[in-house]
């Protein structure tokens, strides 16, 4: 009967094995995809970011490369720990599992702050942020040393085929498109559905978007996005979950078993 208990015991145990090396393969590849995810807002977005007058979206993006890189390590950890069926270091592991499980509920709670200063249940965007998008491509646009927002403005327009913050009569504020330097242009060139240079001084609908201003569609740009980390968030924090229930029963399996 004994002998018959220690091999129920054992079968249990390979079965966990399995089950916590499938997960940790499913969690290695979730890794880099958050990986992926938060790299691809600093590497391609990053310039729509830096014309936000909030940190709080960069901040989260960075979290997501973080806590990419520590669930790929985190699952390489996991499977060597399962098949050495060593406890110290499945302790480490479902440590870690925990610091990343936090890492997320952190970036999540960021995500909702961010969605909830900038986007209220109107679902309308705050006059703050209106004012300070308006503000920077106004003020800041071709100035000396501003290259960035320059760049950040001219990206901005021509992807998403807009002209202006609120619409294209903001460029008449603009400091730029008042000097000299702006060679008789009433908005950038940018703004132009074809670029060509000069482009911008013929003012008529064929010629500029129009339609719309920018901070509409950076605004869904930024809501879809929210969703995306959301989600990916929620996936692996859901996932992560039946990874420390396996590692707890490992744990205690190996624990129980004679040596």
């Amino acid at each position: 009967m004994r002998e018959y208990t220690e091999k129920k015991e054992t079968c249990g145990t390979i079965c966990l094995k399995y089950l916590l090396f499938i997960f940790n393969f499913f969690f290695w590849l979730a890794g880099g995809a958050v990986m992926a995810v938060g790299i691809w807002t600093l590497a391609e977005k990053s310039d729509y970011i830096s014309l936000l007058s909030s940190n709080t979206y960069m901040a989260t993006a960075y979290i997501l490369v973080v806590a990419g890189i520590v669930v790929m390590i985190t699952g390489i950890l996991g499977c060597c720990a399962t098949f050495k069926e060593r406890r110290n270091l499945l302790r480490v592991y479902f440590i870690l599992l925990l610091c990343i499980f936090l890492l997320e509920i952190i970036a999540g709670i960021l995500a909702y702050i961010y969605y909830q200063q900038f986007f209220p249940v109107s679902l309308q965007l705050s006059m703050e942020l209106k004012q300070n998008l308006k503000e920077t491509m106004t003020q800041k646009y071709r100035k000396e040393g501003e290259e960035g927002v320059t760049s950040a403005v001219d990206k901005l327009q021509q992807e998403f085929k807009c002209c202006g913050s609120n619409n294209a009569s903001d460029w008449s504020e603009s400091i730029w498109i008042k000097s000299p330097e702006a060679g008789g242009r009433k908005f950038p060139d940018s703004c132009c559905k074809t670029i060509t240079e000069g482009c911008g001084r013929r003012d008529h609908p064929s010629n500029i978007y129009k339609e719309g201003g920018c901070i509409t569609k950076l605004e869904n740009f930024i809501q879809e996005h929210l969703k995306i980390i959301g989600a990916v968030g929620i996936g692996i924090a859901c996932v992560q979950i039946f990874g420390m229930i396996f590692t707890c029963c490992l744990y205690k399996s190996l624990k129980s078993e004679p040596y």
